[in-house]
């Protein structure tokens, strides 16, 4: 009876580290399955998308877009070059970017604040666009948001936000935030 117990505990131990496994591309898009539990998800050129239900610890990616599904929990998420997407997420950590719009929506909850870095590097004669930046019908975001350049940002009359420092926040009372 005695190797079962050990077989049956190894088991589970084993596959618990193997759900918790990290997740990195240098091309290609990564999707976490609904409701699975992964550790980091990392890629440079490609997307990330995380199901319903589905935990993970930090997502980033360089070139890419990231989505997060209803009732999933991560760490921090942080992209270069790509949108951010929430709707009814828990994330752990905060939101960094440079050149991407941020949606945090509907029910989200941010633990941490919201970082829009200056671009630090190219030059162009035309000028940047701004990147949009959406706080959704009851979400909240507990920590700072620091904008080091401009975007359009746009919190929902029931969203909770903490200190906002680099931009105006523009309220709004409908179920999508207004056109730029």
């Amino acid at each position: 009876m005695k190797p079962q117990i050990l077989l049956l505990a190894l088991t589970l131990v084993c596959t618990s580290a193997w759900a918790d496994e990290n997740v990195s591309k240098v091309n290609g898009r990564i999707s976490a399955d609904a409701g699975k539990t992964y550790g980091a998800l990392e890629t440079v050129n490609g997307s990330i998308e995380i199901g319903a239900g589905a935990q993970t610890k930090n997502v980033e990616t360089v070139n890419g877009g990231i989505r997060i599904g209803d009732n999933a929990r991560t760490g921090g998420v942080e992209t270069v070059n790509g949108s951010i997407g929430l709707v009814g997420t828990e994330l752990g950590k905060g939101i960094e970017t440079v050149n991407g719009d941020i949606t945090v929506g509907v029910g989200s909850h941010v633990r941490g604040g919201i970082e829009v870095s200056k671009p630090s590097f190219g030059f162009s004669f035309q000028p940047s666009r701004k990147p949009r930046v959406v706080i959704g019908p009851g979400a909240v975001v507990d920590g700072p948001s620091h904008f080091e350049r401009e975007v359009n940002l746009y919190v929902h009359r029931s969203a909770k936000i903490g200190a906002v420092s680099g931009a105006t926040a523009r309220s709004f009372d409908s179920d999508v935030a207004p056109k730029d």
